[in-house]
């Protein structure tokens, strides 16, 4: 599968700015309401291709691992995650409630839907609530070659979008890969260093999931710049 696809999209500031600004009074908050905290800070993240396989799909859903045509829900480990919209204004930022926000990725065995039929699982998207919230639940994303492990996701509001991807922790996919439904492929053949993409802002693209259950949870803030 070719990562060479439409050319990144918005504008965004460095999430180091926003983090110098929480307080160390979120250490103990929950995944959403660091993101949350961020969002209000300004916090950002780098624009890329949109990748492989976006679909218009019309489908808004919370949890992405089915396919609307009955097909039993994609294995894999649970992954909840959480985002936080705003929109940057100079050095302030604000909820944006009422953006659209997409998110796709591929199964355990590195395979999109769509691409091989009518499917649609691990792909929907969701419209910010009034404090600019969405909340998705799906599986921690698989491998194919060439690539590290990613999900895509698109976020529009009006006339503006930002088309970006969504990393892991090396370990933590080493982890995770170890497990069924992922063992059967074997371990990933590219790491994030050596991903052409990751290299262009991914350190600043990447989730830091906790244990929730027997998966994970993460959240992340993102911003629209107004400009």
């Amino acid at each position: 599968m070719s990562a060479h696809d439409d050319a990144a999209r918005g504008r965004l500031v460095p999430r180091r700015v926003a983090l110098a600004r929480l307080g160390a009074g979120l250490v103990a908050a929950t995944p959403f309401a660091r993101a949350f905290a961020a969002a209000s800070a300004c916090v950002a993240t780098p624009a890329q291709m949109e990748g492989p396989f976006f679909l218009d799909s019309r489908l808004q859903r919370d949890d992405l691992r089915t396919d609307p045509g009955g097909a039993p829900a994609r294995a894999g480990v649970p992954l909840v995650l959480e985002l936080a919209v705003s929109r940057l204004d100079g050095t302030a930022c604000a909820p944006l409630p009422g953006a659209v926000v997409d998110l796709w990725h591929c199964d355990a065995a590195g395979v999109y839907s769509g691409t091989q039929g009518g499917e649609r699982f691990l792909r929907g998207y969701q419209v910010s609530d009034a404090a600019g919230r969405v909340r998705f639940v799906t599986i921690y994303p698989g491998w194919y070659a060439g690539r590290a492990v990613h999900i895509h996701f698109k976020v529009t509001s009006g006339r503006q979008q930002l088309t970006s991807q969504f990393y892991f922790d090396d370990a933590l996919t080493e982890n995770v890969v170890a497990r069924a439904p992922y063992a059967a492929r074997g371990r990933p053949d590219t790491k994030n260093a050596v991903d052409g993409l990751y290299r262009r802002g991914g350190r600043q693209l990447t989730l830091a999931p906790e244990e929730r259950g027997d998966g994970f949870a993460a959240a992340f803030a993102i911003a629209l710049s107004a400009a």
